[in-house]
């Protein structure tokens, strides 16, 4: 028997009296763009709380949410253990400026998962963590140029935001401006998984080029596997040049297993960067690598970073706990089954539908692309209909699903995701997709 989804029309009043307050004081409204709906239409949420699967606005409405603060909250809103550890640690201060055993505690956790980092240096968010260790690989090999792939977003550093997919493609900016010509002119771009590109890349600019930095699955042009090959040919490109292999795992790194996704490739990269999971929430992240290539970094070496509310004692404590949670026996197998039913319904429901689209998916990551050809890189991805997408997300919204609003970004599956609420979500999703079906967007 199919499952039906409802679809209702909501009250946000108090949201929209507090977005337009927003909009008067804050940029846009908001302090991270693609929050502002801009690509999607409709009235910004506005959040009061969050409960395992669950986000609630402020007017009330309950939301079954995929967004998971862009793919923090592995394990849902507010777990008992994370919220106990937070509030135990925040009666004893929050913040000291000097070193705690918790940043010790949590940095060993961390290098016992993913034996290539053998040093730790924790910093307050993902661009804090990139462009540290693409200051260290500079620093380290005495060069200038870093190689990045189209599509991938490493965060909002000068050197990242040359096409960067995720919220620069959200708002149509092919390029920043502020980043100096001189700086953007250090950093090449490739296709992703186009390795001949990346071998005449290093051909034009031998023994000029610092690192390459890489996502080991893309998910900020949508959802993108790297193919067979493609991440050992980096290592094997960059061992040969002698440039360092960045892989970037603010997102990955604890989200496909107990340690980095890079390990599923039996990859090995030189600095490894993280973020989202390891601060349960809260702010941090961190970059690291061997001790000879860490060493460099002060107060050990020249290589200059440095944080105020790095290695944050609140912080140190959600990530202690979320670690340990994740540790629990079947957890991940878990949120794989949920997150496989997921995917095959809303192929299903889409192949269903005849409206053209592809669902990208590895892990507890997915992306629905509205285009009818394979997404293997950026360019693909351009090519969807994005006017399809804002529509799905507001008839998706409207049945009480939360997506990302951006047809660029990720879906990300928690553990507190349950089968109702997969099976709900299908349920919406093919409610939504016959809606569009009846009434085509102009």
């Amino acid at each position: 028997m199919s499952v039906t989804s409802t679809k209702f029309k909501v009250q946000r009043r108090r949201s929209r009296e507090i977005f337009e307050r927003a909009e008067k004081i804050l940029v846009g409204g908001v302090n991270s763009p693609v929050r502002a709906f801009r690509s999607v239409g409709g009235q910004p949420l506005i959040i009061e709380r969050g409960s395992g699967p669950y986000l609630y606005d402020a007017d009330g409405n309950e939301l079954l949410d995929y967004v998971c603060s862009w793919g923090a909250m592995l394990l849902g809103h507010a777990h008992p253990a994370v919220t106990e550890a937070i509030v135990e640690q925040a009666q004893r201060g929050t913040s000291y400026g000097a070193t705690t055993e918790l940043e010790v505690e949590l940095a060993s956790l961390v290098t016992e998962a993913i034996p290539s980092i053998e040093k730790i240096r924790f910093v307050s968010s993902g661009t804090e963590a990139t462009m540290s260790a693409v200051r260290l690989a500079r620093g380290v090999t005495k060069r200038d140029f870093i190689l990045k792939f189209e599509g991938c977003y490493h965060g909002h550093a000068d050197s990242f935001l040359s096409q960067a997919g995720s919220g620069l493609a959200t708002l149509g900016i092919a390029e920043c401006p502020g980043v100096p010509q001189v700086l953007a002119e250090l950093t090449l771009n490739a296709p992703y998984n186009d390795l001949p590109a990346v071998e005449r890349l290093f051909a034009q600019h031998k023994d000029k080029i610092a690192a390459v930095i890489v996502e080991p699955i893309a998910a900020n042009m949508g959802v993108v596997e790297p193919e067979a090959g493609f991440l050992l040919g980096l290592r094997e490109i960059t061992k040969r040049s002698g440039a360092l292999l960045i892989v970037d795992e603010v997102i990955t790194g604890f989200r496909m297993h107990f340690g980095a996704a890079q390990q599923l490739a039996r990859v090995e990269a030189d600095l490894t960067t993280l973020g989202k999971i390891i601060g349960g929430g809260l702010p941090a992240a961190a970059y690291g690598g061997s001790a000879q290539i860490m060493n460099h970094v002060a107060p050990l070496g020249p290589v200059y970073q440095a944080g105020t509310l790095a290695g944050n004692p609140l912080a140190m404590r959600a990530g202690i706990a979320t670690l340990k949670q994740l540790t629990r026996a079947g957890l991940y197998e878990g949120l794989r089954e949920q997150s496989r039913r997921l995917v095959e319904g809303l192929r299903e429901a889409l192949a269903e539908s005849g409206i053209a689209g592809q669902v990208n998916a590895t892990g507890s990551l997915a992306t629905l692309f509205f285009t009818a050809l394979p997404v293997r890189n950026y360019s693909d991805a351009k090519r969807s209909d994005t006017k399809q997408y804002a529509r799905f997300f507001r008839e998706m919204l409207e049945r009480g699903v939360f997506l990302a609003p951006s047809q660029f970004e990720a879906a990300f599956v928690s553990a507190a995701h349950t089968s109702r609420n997969v099976t709900r979500t299908i349920a919406a999703a093919r409610d939504s997709f016959k809606a569009m079906a009846a009434e085509p967007a102009t």
